[in-house]
């Protein structure tokens, strides 16, 4: 199944909404710490819902915003969340982004980059638009450190990759990016019932589900174009 139809079929069953709900726990830490300027220009990038572009718009004053999806469907509903005439939705291709060299500011990634057919072009192509001095906010789940994520694979038809911190930092360098930072951001609010209440559908241990979500929490890998 190609990116498009696995997720123009999760926007038509609603479960858009359901990630946003999910990621915000996290996404939201990270987005304070984005250096946006009113007035710039910012690429929401695998936007799903649009949720975290809003948020950019409503908290920083940021300028254009744009989503850009893989999914239709996934284009179709963010852009019907919204009536800012400043945030527009475009359907297009992580290897070939519709954007000119030193036109972005920041650009912004939630659980979506891992989707990138080719990753590194993904990330030479963030470096191509990003202006300079610009920023990339690239925040996952799944990624090699956080154990409790790697059966993920078996419910997505689409090939990820899952990358370690180090092969992060080092893809990002090889791309042109400078690191300027990279840490987990736990998430805290979700709620891990007492010992006595295990095991769960989901998970066996209350010692495995602190881990996953105040341990490995989100990957944040934070690029700086030179």
């Amino acid at each position: 199944m190609s990116v498009r139809a696995e997720f123009d079929e999760w926007a038509t069953s609603g479960r858009d909404k359901g990630m946003e709900e999910r990621h915000w726990h996290t996404a939201k830490h990270a987005l304070a710490r984005m250096p946006v300027e009113p007035g710039e220009t910012v690429l929401d990038l695998g936007c799903g819902s649009g949720y975290a572009g809003r948020a950019l718009r409503d908290t920083n004053d940021a300028g254009r915003l744009y989503g850009l999806d893989g999914s239709p469907e996934m284009a179709r509903n963010a852009a019907s969340y919204t009536d800012d005439p400043n945030v527009g939705y475009v359907v297009g291709d992580f290897d070939a982004l519709p954007f000119a060299d030193n036109s972005i500011d920041h650009v912004w990634s939630m659980e979506a980059f891992y989707y990138a057919a080719d990753p590194e072009h993904t990330l030479e192509e963030i470096a191509r638009i990003l202006r300079p001095g610009g920023t990339f906010y690239c925040a996952v789940n799944y990624y090699e450190e956080n154990v409790h994520s790697h059966e993920w694979q078996e419910f997505i038809e689409i090939e990820m990759t899952r990358w370690d911190r180090t092969e992060y930092r080092e893809a990002f360098r090889e791309a042109g990016l400078h690191v300027a930072e990279q840490d987990t951001i736990p998430d805290r609010e979700i709620t891990i019932p007492a010992a006595a209440e295990f095991p769960l559908e989901d998970w066996d241990t209350r010692e495995a589900m602190v881990e996953r979500y105040r341990e490995f929490g989100t990957l944040l890998t934070v690029g700086v174009t030179p």
